[in-house]
């Protein structure tokens, strides 16, 4: 009797097994690219190498590596960036606008504005020889803005007292823990206005437009698509597609564009997991109050 129900209670632990190993099986399948797929980009046609930039700039190290390695690769014929940003901070931008331009100097590179393409997103976009977005892409933005929160009532009513030990009566200017002074709040907007006029001087000069007609529209609206090729802040309307053409064509080459995009290494399901809770622990652990003061495009 004692051996019949072990025996049964090992074939139900084998059939869970069992359903487990089938149930990873089928995961792995789901997320695993299919072998017998052909992946755009695998043709014969001439290359075009593709840099992306998503979501808030806040790191310009991968784009710019990546532009320097499509200006070196002599496979490669032009260059489009594929922007899908609102913006973000401002030497990571400006660092992204100056690798666009020397790129340039070797490859025909084109911006293909995806959803938004605004502030510091514009700002690389104003970088490349063409931009070409949708008719309802949200681009423009052009400003600077930075953000001070106070928490110095919350203090207040906790009854918590702050002594603070400085070098220098600018040296904690910003500070959540106090009210900004008047000089303080005269010295941030100096700080931001320098910024904007760097900003504007290089969209103007980049996009060949006057810096005073500009000026009339770069006070941080947003604009269409449409809107914005009546203005002269883009080239062309159309998709990505067009983008690979228009930079072709830049380029004198003929033939069907082969974009050639960024390779990532194999993970398989375990380690998209990780690199997904990764990327979420960096996101929470950053340092929130200094990106809020800092301005940003």
């Amino acid at each position: 009797m004692e051996k019949r129900s072990a025996l049964y209670g090992f074939l139900v632990f084998g059939g869970l097994l069992a359903l487990c190993f089938l149930f990873l099986f089928l995961a792995l399948s789901a997320v695993s690219p299919s072998s017998g797929e052909k992946e755009w980009g695998e043709g014969h046609g001439p290359k075009v190498g593709i840099v992306e930039v998503k979501g808030v700039i806040s790191s310009s190290r991968a784009v710019v590596a990546r532009l320097h390695q499509l200006r070196e690769d002599s496979a490669i014929r032009a260059i489009v960036v594929r922007i899908n940003s609102p913006g973000g901070a401002v030497a990571p931008s400006q660092e992204i606008f100056s690798a666009i331009l020397r790129a340039r100097k070797s490859k025909k590179v084109v911006c293909s504005m995806g959803t938004v393409a605004a502030s510091g997103g514009y700002y690389i976009a104003s970088a490349c020889d063409k931009i070409v977005a949708a008719p309802g892409t949200v681009t423009g933005s052009i400003g600077v803005i930075s953000e001070l929160p106070h928490i110095d009532k919350l203090l207040e009513l906790a009854r918590v007292e702050v002594d603070t030990i400085k070098s220098g009566p600018m040296k904690d200017i910003g500070s959540p823990l106090r009210p900004m002074t008047d000089e303080e709040h005269a010295f941030f907007q100096k700080f931001v206005d320098g910024v904007y006029e760097q900003f504007l001087s290089d969209v103007a000069t980049e996009r060949k437009i006057d810096k005073e007609k500009l000026r009339k529209i770069a006070d941080g609206r947003i604009f269409t698509g449409s809107e914005a090729l009546k203005l002269g802040l883009i080239d062309q309307l159309g998709n990505f597609e067009d983008a690979l053409d228009t930079a072709l064509k830049l380029a004198g080459v003929s033939g069907e564009p082969q974009p050639v995009f960024p390779s990532e290494p194999a993970r398989g399901l375990i380690g998209n997991l990780v690199r997904g809770a990764a990327e979420s622990f960096g996101s929470l652990s950053r340092g929130r109050a200094v990106e809020l003061r800092d301005p940003r495009l």
